[in-house]
């Protein structure tokens, strides 16, 4: 995880192989983990899913935030994290579908690889066997 500074927390992103493989229930897990270690942690979603970020308010007690790379774009995804996780010790990003599904399957466009480059974060895949 890169290592935080005053304006920015160390993030993670949790993907998947595939969607239906975990992601959520792997995200909840950790987020609980974490605030139980005493950390703040700040959730979003890669995507425009509403019901996912829900399910991470309900755990952290804060609202969570999509980030969307193909809608909003690099620089606003980027902005949103500093934005809303300042003031957090960790943002934990849960994925979309599997981990390089996107826009057109050529590239990473809409993806959750994308956004993990663009937050210069590591990513936990999860694996459904």
């Amino acid at each position: 995880m890169r290592a935080p500074s005053s304006s920015s927390p160390r993030v993670l992103v949790v993907a998947g192989v595939a969607s239906g493989v975990g992601k959520t229930t792997v995200t909840l897990g950790l987020l609980e983990a974490f605030q139980r270690r005493g950390l703040t942690v700040q959730a979003f979603k890669v995507g425009p899913d509403f019901i996912d970020p829900g399910f991470h308010e309900v755990v952290t007690g804060r609202p969570s935030y999509n980030l969307d790379g193909w809608m909003c774009g690099r620089d606003h995804a980027r902005a949103t994290v500093a934005r809303h996780a300042r003031g957090a010790d960790l943002a934990m990003v849960e994925g979309v579908m599997g981990c390089f599904d996107g826009l057109d399957g050529a590239s990473d466009e809409g993806s959750t690889a994308q956004i993990a480059k663009w937050l210069g974060a590591p990513v936990v895949l999860v694996i459904d066997v």
